[in-house]
């Protein structure tokens, strides 16, 4: 899946569907609550406050609520602090067979399950909100639900992960705002099955441990043919620090790490990087750095594919008491596919292909790998524009090649730039109800 495609599939969905809150949320109507008690003219809670909010209302919360918030079935409504301000939910908030919901500035915690539980819903917007300390997942989207954090959030110290999105629901993180965290939760930072997430930068995915959950330690995993777009446009973005590895891409699944003026830096995760497998497939454009893993950067295995364009680095993975270290490891019927990039530094070779598996690369610069430039067994072969003089392979070159037709000649086109400004203008939206006078 091209970033293309998926900013005409799924990213423009989520714009209709944003046209269509940005309209709506100009309503005034205003219900106060203030769950410290202080204000005797205003509702004591959240809950109190539901019944009387009709489409169009905006309830404003002051103070700390100790209490389940529960929307369902809501249509066009504004939940969130003064802005500026924040308000705190002890508890979880639940979002069922609801439109038009647009949440600011609320820091909830739940210690007993999911911090916020978003099903079968549309046009759900987080902006400046936080999902921390949670007995379950920090966000939990389901049944065909599109859920946005807007601005910056975070999504931390989760028992259940950080963000879990299933059933083909979508998860956006616009971080123009500020970094979006998702770091230090028990089990994955991200979880996708049959489920697609997108971020445009500025998110931070580290320090995930190991755990009951499935995938624990991971800073994502994407199952069932989940889909991920992993963009670095309004800052970095970082994947550190994840004891059971960076990224796991199976059963059929496609992640692209794309750059506009920004890296997306894969670092210190465990043994391995990237890990495509089981029929899946990533694809590296541009402004990737994958470094200091203990085994490989990317390990392609299981009938998968990594394709790799432009200035990517993979540098200094891989251990010396590891035979299969590498800088990028193939094998098991896939296949790794460069056109540019750095492959240096790595504790064995910079390619390592193995079973049925291939690698065709071009104009990619080695150096200083201790194992050579590639190693092959003896099904695995190579394509590159490293010169043979009477086929004999150059130095460092332990690998076959099958024929003398040479590289593929491919083209990439660059991603363009999302056009992210109708979320700016429901925050500003949203600023003009609850600024007070």
């Amino acid at each position: 899946m091209t970033c293309k495609n998926f900013f005409r599939t799924g990213g423009h969905l989520m714009l209709a569907s944003v046209v269509m809150l940005v309209s709506a949320i100009a309503s005034h109507a205003q219900l106060l609550v203030d769950c410290s008690g202080t204000n005797p003219y205003a509702y004591p809670s959240i809950n109190a406050a539901l019944p009387n909010a009709g489409p169009g209302s905006s309830i404003i919360v002051t103070g700390t609520c100790n209490e389940n918030v529960n929307l369902q079935a809501v249509n066009n409504l504004n939940l969130g602090s003064w802005w500026g301000q924040t308000a705190t939910i002890d508890g979880g908030l639940s979002i069922t067979n609801s439109t038009l919901v647009y949440l600011y500035g609320l820091n909830i915690t739940n210690p007993f399950g999911d911090g916020v539980n978003v099903a079968n819903s549309r046009s759900i917007v987080l902006d400046t909100c936080t999902s921390n300390g949670n007995g379950g997942a920090g966000l939990r989207a389901v049944g065909m639900s599109d859920v946005v954090v807007n601005a910056t959030g975070s999504f931390d110290n989760n028992g259940g992960g950080g963000i879990n999105a299933v059933g083909n629901s979508l998860v956006s993180l616009n971080g123009w705002g500020g970094v979006m965290d998702i770091s230090n939760n028990t089990g994955p930072g991200v979880y996708l099955s049959e489920a697609a997430l997108w971020t445009v930068g500025n998110t931070t995915i580290s320090n995930n441990l190991a755990g009951p959950p499935q995938g624990a330690g991971l800073g994502i995993m994407l199952l069932g043919g989940a889909r991920a777009q992993i963009g670095a446009l309004f800052g970095p973005n970082l994947i550190e620090g994840n004891l059971a590895g960076g990224a796991s891409i199976g059963e059929g699944s496609e992640i692209s790490f794309w750059s506009i003026g920004q890296p997306n830096v894969i670092q210190s995760n465990g043994a391995v990087g990237v890990s495509v497998n089981l029929g899946s497939q990533a694809t590296f454009f541009e402004g990737a750095q994958i470094t200091n893993h203990s085994s490989a950067g990317v390990d392609v295995y299981a009938n998968s594919q990594a394709n790799f364009f432009g200035a990517n680095q993979i540098l200094r993975n891989g251990t010396s008491t590891d035979p299969l270290s590498a800088g990028i490891r193939v094998d098991g019927n896939s296949e790794a596919f460069l056109r540019g990039g750095d492959v240096s530094q790595n504790n064995g070779p910079g390619f390592l292909a193995l079973v049925n598996s291939s690698v065709d690369f071009t104009g990619v610069t080695f150096s200083i790998d201790t194992g050579g430039i590639v190693t092959c067994d003896s099904t695995a072969t190579m394509i590159s524009d490293l010169a043979q003089a009477n086929a004999t392979p150059p130095a460092g070159v332990r690998c076959k090649t099958p024929h003398s037709l040479g590289n593929r000649h491919v083209t990439r086109t660059p991603p363009a730039v999302p056009d992210l400004s109708l979320y700016k203008t429901l925050q500003a939206k949203y600023k003009k109800i609850a600024t007070k006078h």
